[in-house]
């Protein structure tokens, strides 16, 4: 009988000790080890036969040649050589700011993780083993098992300092390197020169301001460029109305072609063609066409109600209508007519001046021209998020915080489930739960899975299910471009990652084990979950094999891509135009989803690093496998997405003082509920010192780094400048031969004129004229030195002239056609007219219904003012630029031509590869 009196607790309590963590562990690691296996030798088979799946980077002519990477060398060793003598900073040159950070993240978490497991292990691994708690297997060398003597808590209270010391100065170190990374790039030649580093985007602008004049008397001389963007709902659902159109004639005219031609083919075969079926090419349609089965549709809903047409007529008739009418509504736009939203885009002169309006305090009234965003990509911007209000702004933002707030609690319900099946076996002893009782005879190797890989398995498809909602909430909150979508994604989904895999799962894990002992003896749960808590580490030491085995040979394999890609795409790529896009098309991730995932990770390791060390070594692992794999996905075949100039890894950083809050507020409270035993109130002690100290130095750092984060120094002006003898921060001289911003100008949506380089030499001047700097952050890297020495000082050994010399050389880009005036232009109003792309054919079919566009063309085109003849739009000079605004958008309102693709006769297209675009086709540049 135990000491209470109570022989059931006793007994309960005595098989609770006979612990499965081991088989559970073995249970999940084994066939997850084999699935991972498997699919690497998959991998290491693919990769070379595969290349535009698992090395496109390399080589798709749709990568700019300063992004392509260099193939990895032939032979399985020699790769495998090659790729890890490949540094980090490859891609930084070859990627993103975004994903090197994300590398780098994953590599910072995986040293932590060993640095804290060598620190933990040694002292800690004796300690609990020796507890004398009378665990078995994995919980003999967690906290648990410390039950004969409470003076052992202070080698716990120890570790915890040293190693969340270690932490928190990393989390300062890297907040230093990133600060001077960020600031390194953003000052580059290669981001200067865009137009979108020296355009701020002020949001919430009062009706009055509204107005060009205004807005660059009260910013001041350095304004290049403002634009106002107008509503354009009806010009967006007409210009969605004729691609919709278009793309249904590009579709009919394909197939017409395929389907003559092959009609041709089966008819040589069975030797039904004589030289009487030649002829014009359109004979040659109806020869192997009957005009019934050309393509039809009906007009209804979703094209299964309405009168039956056929297609091709249809359309070009339509075509006939809408194109005038968009033509004529895009001119309005470009005019500014239509009532104005309530943000602005400001151009400046330079990026000095753009970061001294971004800074300042523009408007007397609270929450009005704010918040304010620079470096906003024109292609980034959600335009709808355009027209908020200011106090709307302030009510979406409350209704988004509190529906991600609802759904954290909701969503608790099936988590804590699935963090209950990992000790469903425990519930077998309650009476409502005896149903459960069969899981006593399963075998125990089964009963290992069903504890440890059907939970991991069911809390990764729950939270597979949550990122679009995110997003959308996101959105609904009001951010404006893309990137900010991401940012504020991140903090969501940190937060769920956090509550749903952390908390309610250990929580759900811990009160399963004990719920028979909580539901006879309810007084005792708090000394119940203070010793089942650091059992459930076990949970997670299964789930950190699941996504460090599982998910990376799965993210490499990428078999879904492949079938998609073999398989479907042969039934869906049915044109030139669908076959190019999927050829070109790289992938992209949504970073604000990928990064909480990795960050919650080494919030688990903290957590867990002075209950259950194990759990630091199992999480170095997973996370160096993941290192590799985001590696290889960022150099040879992942594309960028949302640019957030790397703000996801500051965010990440932050995050992780939640992993420090939790873990001592943990430990804190596992000692308290020992505080009645002699020896547990010093390490209480010891942890309520903690986490003051962690709070007061989180709020000393953010109040020290923030502005840096945001902010550009002046300081480093001066030093870009003995550097490179240049004035930083400026534009250079545009190629488009604009003026500067002319306040007698016509108010309209945008300006039309365009730049000088009179502010430029007086900003030259002034910083000739200034005294040289040195120091610290002057513009020689620092001197060799040892790696401690290099860890210590990131502000020396890793200054604003070392960041600069790893950053990506000045890169070229494309002759551009587009005028700068039309950056920031709604891309209804800058869109183009309509080009259609058919393969070359045997028949000639695609010929002849070339030369019947031309005539639909001639048509239109009477309505319109004089464009570019096809041959100009076709056939452009090498370094050609459009510069007559008024028709640039539409070279040509139609046109069909052949795009270098080529069908056989037996209907199969070739030549993807080669084939080009128009210029009407051509995507805008990054401005």
């Amino acid at each position: 009988m135990s000491g209470n009196g109570d022989s059931n607790i006793g007994s309960s309590q005595s098989s609770s000790n006979n612990s499965s963590s081991a088989s559970q562990l073995l249970s999940t690691l084994a066939p997850v080890a084999l699935y991972a296996g498997i699919w690497l030798v998959v991998f290491l088979v693919l990769r070379s036969r595969f290349l535009r799946y698992y090395q496109p980077r390399t080589f798709l002519a749709s990568v700019p040649d300063y992004f392509r990477t260099r193939p990895l060398d032939k032979g399985l060793f020699g790769s495998i050589k090659d790729f890890f003598r490949r540094s980090d900073e490859d891609i930084l040159r070859k990627h993103s700011l975004d994903g090197y950070l994300l590398v780098r993240l994953l590599k910072v978490a995986t040293i932590t993780c060993v640095v804290g497991f060598l620190i933990t292990a040694p002292v800690l691994f004796p300690v609990n083993a020796t507890g004398g708690g009378g665990e078995t297997q994995l919980d003999v060398i967690s906290f648990s098992n410390v039950q004969n003597n409470k003076f052992r808590y202070f080698a716990h209270a120890g570790c915890a300092w040293i190693f969340y010391g270690f932490v928190i100065y990393m989390i300062t170190r890297e907040s230093i390197f990133y600060i001077n990374l960020r600031q390194a790039y953003l000052m580059s030649p290669n981001q200067t020169q865009r137009i979108h580093s020296r355009t701020v985007l002020f949001t919430s602008v009062p009706q009055d301001l509204l107005n060009r004049d205004k807005l660059a008397a009260m910013l001041g001389p350095g304004v290049k460029r403002i634009w106002i963007p107008t509503e354009t709902k009806e010009l967006e659902d007409a210009v969605d109305e004729r691609d919709k159109v278009a793309m249904k004639l590009e579709g009919a005219e394909n197939k017409l072609i395929k389907t003559a031609n092959v009609n041709k083919s089966k008819a040589e075969k069975k030797g039904r063609v004589d030289e009487a079926d030649g002829g014009e090419s359109g004979s040659q349609i109806d020869r192997w066409i009957p005009r019934k089965k050309q393509p039809h549709h009906r007009t209804g809903f979703l094209g299964l109600i309405g009168s039956k047409v056929e297609t091709i007529p249809w359309c070009r008739s339509e075509l006939e209508k809408i194109i005038p009418k968009v033509e004529s509504m895009q001119d309005e736009a470009f005019e500014g007519h239509g009532k104005r939203l309530n943000s602005v885009f400001v151009e400046f002169e330079t990026m000095n001046e753009a970061q001294a309006a971004f800074q300042s305090v523009t408007h007397h009234l609270p929450l009005h021209m704010s918040p304010r965003f620079i470096g906003v990509k024109p292609k980034e911007v959600i335009w709808s998020n355009l027209k908020i209000k200011w106090w709307e702004r302030v009510v979406r933002r409350l209704v988004a915080n509190f529906s991600i707030t609802a759904l954290i609690i909701f969503w608790s319900i099936p988590v804590a489930f699935v963090g209950a099946i990992s000790n469903v076996q425990a519930l077998t002893g309650i009476k409502a739960f005896s149903w459960l009782s069969f899981l006593n005879d399963i075998p125990p190797v089964v009963l290992g899975v069903v504890n440890g890989l059907l939970p991991s398995v069911l809390l990764a498809v729950l939270m597979a299910l949550l990122p679009m909602f995110l997003r959308f909430m996101a959105k609904v909150s009001g951010d404006p471009s893309q990137s900010a979508i991401e940012l504020t994604t991140q903090n969501y989904y940190f937060a769920f990652q956090v509550v749903q895999v952390f908390l309610v799962a250990t929580i759900g894990s811990a009160a399963a084990s004990s719920a028979v002992q909580i539901v006879k003896n309810p007084s005792s749960v708090t000394s119940l979950l203070s010793k089942q808590i650091p059992k459930a580490s076990n949970f997670y030491l299964s789930y950190i094999i699941l996504q460090g085995l599982g998910v990376v040979a799965g993210t490499l394999v990428s078999i879904t891509g492949l079938v998609v890609a073999f398989a479907l795409a042969k039934i869906l790529d049915t044109t030139p135009r669908k076959m190019y896009k999927r050829w070109k098309t790289l992938g992209s991730m949504g970073m604000g989803t990928v990064y909480p995932i990795y960050t919650n990770l080494l919030v688990i390791a903290l957590c867990y690093a002075c209950i259950a060390p194990l759990v630091l070594a199992f999480a170095a692992i997973g996370l160096a496998l993941f290192w590799v794999a985001y590696r290889y996905e960022f150099l040879f075949v992942m594309d960028v997405g949302a640019d957030a100039k790397g703000l996801f890894y500051p965010q990440a950083l932050q995050h992780l003082f939640v992993g420090l809050y939790i873990a001592e507020i943990c430990l804190l409270g596992l000692f308290a509920t020992q505080l009645g035993h002699p020896g547990a109130i010093g390490p209480f002690i010891m942890m309520v010192i903690a986490v003051i100290f962690t709070a007061l130095y989180h709020l000393s750092l953010n109040s020290a780094v923030a502005p840096l984060l945001q902010y550009h120094p002046k300081d480093l002006e001066l030093l870009e400048f003995e550097e490179d003898g240049r004035p930083l921060l400026h534009n250079g001289q545009s190629s488009n031969g604009d003026t500067p911003y002319d306040p007698t100008a016509k108010d309209t949506a945008a300006s039309k004129t365009g730049p000088t380089d009179a502010a430029a030499e007086k900003e030259a001047r002034a910083i000739s004229s200034s005294p040289k700097t040195s120091g610290s952050g002057g513009t020689r890297p620092a001197k060799k030195s040892n790696m401690l020495t290099r860890w210590l000082r990131p502000d020396i050994h890793a200054n604003h002239a070392f960041m600069r010399s790893i950053l990506p050389k000045t890169q070229t880009d494309a002759p551009n056609t587009f005028p700068e005036s039309f950056a920031y232009l709604h891309p209804a109003v800058k869109s183009r007219g309509v080009a259609l792309w058919v393969p070359a054919d045997p028949l000639g079919i695609a010929a002849h219904e070339i030369r019947e566009t031309d005539a639909v063309r001639a048509r239109i085109d009477k309505q319109l003012p004089k464009l570019a003849s096809p041959a100009d739009v076709l056939n452009p000079g090498r370094d050609q630029q459009i510069t007559d605004v008024e028709s640039f958008w539409r070279h040509v309102s139609l046109i069909m031509y052949d795009s270098g693709a080529v069908m056989d006769a037996q209907g199969k297209v070739t030549g993807i590869r080669e084939m080009g675009m128009a210029p009407i086709d051509d995507p805008e540049p990054d401005w």
